[in-house]
């Protein structure tokens, strides 16, 4: 829906919500439905009224629990039947600098500071540390924005005793809270007051008359905001850029005016500012997002252009390079299948306001923001949030690499006749072992991000994945790979309850850039040697159709399973007896 893609229209969500809402719940997806609990310290209907239909826009049908008025800290620490009741997938503590009780005094020494300091942080602390014992889920907490007035002036933000250096540092000691708790995330208040205008972001005609902590125009950019946190943490991100090049990441048509004459670099102020949109394309690849071009071009004059001189980005940045003719939608939908991802989870990228839309309608679930003038293209990027980072991992930071090492495989694979013997030139090793604490932010996060190789779509924080490695009527699998061109991580993920003497499987995914390297039957190979272990000789399988995970319908088939249930709906029970001499699956990786 169009009214809610940023740039939106504040004014018109406010007064149109309710309609919206109705257009979107009208819609037939497979929706994700989440518990959302929002603990406040301020008025906070409008804000869950705003919210639920940016979640529905990502897919996400929201339950809400909403605190009373000001409850925050007694809902979290005396304890609520309701909310217990409610049982929270998330929860959000809407506090402000409204709800710091006791500042310095102008010329408070040094110790007074710190003890006031101290003890507001600790009021927090304590929320925090209580939800996470109870609830087991992640949090999202607002930090604060700056007062909307400055006792001292300027030296509010120097002076040790002035309200705005007092919030600056108990930002400070918010961000280590958050570096040491991995399902604790900051909901950054303080940029986007500063974003929107402090003088109307904190007019205090709405605190006083409705007790809310901002103004009632700015809810609909606070609530889009704190969006882009949920469906980050529920596994809504994109994954990749498709660009487009003439006005798009240089000034001019690199086909008529000559690669030489191309609008980049340091010499023209529009030069410079395509040389900061490349720049800032670029640092995408270090939050794991993968570059991609779609172009209509001939190749050899988008490479021309690629390597001006004065450019930041280069031929060798992106994983796919489509300059050609063909209609944009194919190359969209081209880049999706080379890349092994769905259409979904690009983001398209272009100047030309006639080909956004055709690919719009073509690639329906593909985000195509109306970027503007080339001024406002890092502005409409960068607050449309597709790529909201909630933990960086190692697997992020090197998401680029291993795509490039994956075009390299398959490259190689040209050169074999025979498939096996391909795989074995890979040269694969792997590492398949039970949960371990330095993986647990990676295997949550591929929980929610699997689609397509995902047999029953459950999805887990990584609390939930804490708990189930430490529960003894659990079996858990993680499995790593690596090859001669590169390390793939942590690639598949399998979770399964003992019942009796049968092994039941509550999920089982695999990353699909490892798709047909024997990774699946390694997996298998594991799984029964440790349901073996524990005297288990009965596995049940179980897979739930979506309209993003069908190629996985009969992996239980090719594992020698046998169906043993089917629904109206396509849902299927499988069962595997693990044979007393069990036959090895896997061939081509030494694990």
């Amino acid at each position: 829906m169009r009214e809610l893609e940023y740039p939106f229209d504040s004014e018109y969500i406010l007064k149109n919500s309710k309609k919206i809402r109705r257009m979107l719940l009208a819609q037939e997806m497979p929706w994700v439905k989440k518990k959302i609990a929002v603990l406040g310290g301020s008025t906070t209907h409008d804000i869950i009224r705003i919210l639920e239909i940016f979640l529905l826009h990502q897919g996400i049908r929201p339950e809400f629990y909403e605190s009373e008025y000001g409850q925050y800290f007694q809902d979290a620490m005396f304890g609520n039947e309701k909310l217990d009741a409610f049982g929270p997938d998330i929860i959000f503590v809407h506090t402000s600098n409204r709800n710091v009780a006791v500042y310095p005094k102008p010329g408070d020494g040094k110790e007074e500071t710190e003890a006031l300091l101290e003890a507001q942080y600790r009021h927090f602390e304590a929320v925090w540390d209580k939800l996470e014992d109870t609830y087991h889920c992640p949090v999202i907490q607002n930090n604060f924005e700056y007062p909307y007035y400055r006792l001292m002036g300027n030296q509010d933000g120097a002076d040790a005793s002035g309200r705005t250096r007092f919030l600056t540092r108990l930002n400070e000691r918010f961000y280590q809270y958050a570096e040491t708790h991995e399902n604790f995330y900051i909901h950054d208040i303080n940029y986007i007051s500063a974003a929107y205008g402090l003088d109307r972001w904190s007019d205090p005609f709405y605190w006083h008359m409705y007790k809310y902590c901002l103004c009632m125009q700015a809810i609909p950019e606070f609530a889009y905001n704190l969006c882009c946190i949920i469906k980050a943490v529920f596994g809504k991100n994109k994954k990749a850029l498709v660009l487009d090049l003439d006005n798009t990441l240089w000034g001019g048509v690199v086909g008529d005016d000559g690669a030489e004459n191309l609008e980049i670099g340091q010499e023209t102020s529009m030069g410079q500012v395509f040389a900061e949109f490349q720049s800032y394309i670029k640092a995408q690849k270090d939050i794991g997002v993968m570059l991609n071009v779609n172009s209509k071009n001939e190749e050899e004059n988008a490479l021309a252009g690629l390597n001006h001189p004065s450019g930041i980005l280069r031929p060798e940045d992106f994983i796919i390079l489509k300059a050609n003719w063909e209609p944009k939608s194919k190359n969209m939908e081209d880049i999706a299948s080379e890349l092994n991802i769905l259409p979904d989870s690009l983001v398209f990228v272009d100047d030309n306001p006639a080909e956004r839309e055709i690919v719009r309608m073509q690639i329906p679930g593909a985000a195509v923001p109306e970027i503007g003038t080339p001024e406002q293209y890092i502005h409409v990027l960068d607050r449309s949030g597709f790529f909201e980072v909630t933990r960086l991992s190692e697997d992020d930071r090197k998401r680029s690499d291993m795509y490039q090492a994956n075009r390299m495989r398959e490259k190689q694979q040209a050169g074999f006749a025979d498939y096996g013997e391909y795989l074995k030139s890979l040269e694969m090793k792997g590492i398949i072992r039970s949960f371990e604490p330095m993986y647990m932010a990676r295997i949550a996060q591929l929980t929610n991000k699997s689609n397509q190789f995902n047999l029953t779509t459950r999805r887990y924080t990584q609390s939930e994945i804490e708990g189930i490695a430490a529960d003894r009527d659990y079996i858990t699998l993680y499995g790593k790979l690596e090859d001669k061109f590169g390390d793939n991580g942590v690639v598949s993920v399998v979770i399964g309850h003992k019942k009796e003497d049968a092994l039941h499987i509550d999920l089982w995914i695999m990353s699909c850039r490892v798709l047909k390297r024997d990774m699946e039957y390694a997996m298998m190979d594991r799984l029964a040697e440790e349901c073996k272990k524990a005297g288990i000789r009965r596995i049940i399988g179980y897979y739930y159709p979506t309209a993003k995970n069908k190629m996985v319908e009969n992996f239980y088939a090719l594992q020698g399973f046998a169906k043993t249930q089917e629904d109206e709906n396509g849902n299927t029970v499988w069962l595997y007896e693990i044979p007393e001499m069990y036959e090895r699956k896997n061939r081509y990786i030494d694990i």
